[in-house]
């Protein structure tokens, strides 16, 4: 068996017994591809059936000097799960990778932004231009929802039920979950939908997409991640802001207000807590508040 022919295998596996989208599966696939042409730029014919641990351990001990340990570790997940897919199809009877174990990696606490920050940020859109609303729309709905890129761009207008107060996302490996919406971002959807997306010509397979682009299609997860640093610049924020520092800051700013950590895990559609425990990164002013309010011994 070929790498190529082993890819496609592989591929077709992700997609219809595990159900991960498309951006998951080329992640994964990606890796992949990048030991294939390493073999082939050192000369080496091993297959994916024969390699040996030896092999890979050449691989990561090259590539290892260039990259940081979070990039090795996803390297490590990559290939392990492709080797554990071979044999669970009968192709191998060992794993290369079953007893190299991912460097440890300390927990990276996600960079978040201020309610303040968030309003700088989303003020400093220029709303002279038609699609200043959308970007002020499709903002608020990162903050509001707590939505990833990918959601974002993929969001339907089949998918909000205003008069419920939620909409409805697809996730990750393509699972739907409802997310509560605020009143503001209803408002500033519904603003742009009908101010700016009413007037525009679509393009026939994007009628039912909310976001567009000039050119009446969807909007692609570079875009947003463009639109977000030039607000971020024109507003001053000198912190490393993307699409995702609003699904943090969403989780964080309701974690501080109290709200219950089973309930944010559901609305960011983690499916393990632990995942979402990441956000409990909290001041020492509100963990004080917490001693003081909730303690049966804080009064002396």
């Amino acid at each position: 068996m070929k790498w190529q022919e082993a890819l496609q295998e592989y591929t077709r596996y992700l997609r219809l017994e595990r159900g991960l989208s498309q951006n998951t599966i080329s992640n994964y696939t990606f890796d992949i591809e990048k030991l294939s042409n390493w073999l082939e730029a050192h000369d080496i014919k091993e297959t994916p059936i024969a390699i040996s641990e030896k092999t890979i351990q050449e691989y990561l001990y090259e590539v290892a000097k260039n990259i940081s340990r979070a990039t090795q570790s996803r390297y490590l997940s990559s290939l392990r799960g492709f080797f554990t897919f071979l044999n669970f199809e009968g192709y191998r009877d060992t794993n290369p990778l079953a007893l190299m174990e991912s460097p440890k990696l300390g927990r990276k606490l996600p960079d978040t932004l201020s309610i303040s920050e968030i309003d700088q940020l989303i003020g400093a859109i220029d709303l002279s231009k038609p699609q200043g609303e959308r970007n002020r729309a499709m903002l608020e709905t990162l903050y509001g929802c707590g939505l990833r890129v990918s959601e974002l761009v993929t969001l339907r207008i089949s998918d909000l039920y205003f008069e419920e107060g939620f909409i409805q996302v697809l996730g990750k490996g393509n699972k739907q979950r409802l997310v509560p919406i605020g009143a503001a971002t209803m408002k500033y959807i519904t603003l742009y939908k009908n101010e700016v997306r009413n007037h525009q010509e679509v393009v026939a397979a994007f009628q039912d997409t909310l976001f567009l682009n000039r050119r009446g299609k969807g909007l692609t997860r570079a875009m947003v991640f463009t639109i977000v640093k030039n607000a971020a610049e024109k507003a001053g924020i000198r912190k490393n802001v993307s699409p995702h520092t609003f699904r943090h800051s969403f989780a964080t700013h309701l974690l501080e207000n109290g709200a219950d950590l089973r309930a944010i895990q559901q609305m960011l559609g983690h499916e393990s807590i632990t995942t979402t425990e990441i956000y409990t990164h909290l001041d020492k002013t509100h963990l004080t508040k917490v001693l003081h309010t909730f303690h049966p011994r804080r009064k002396g």
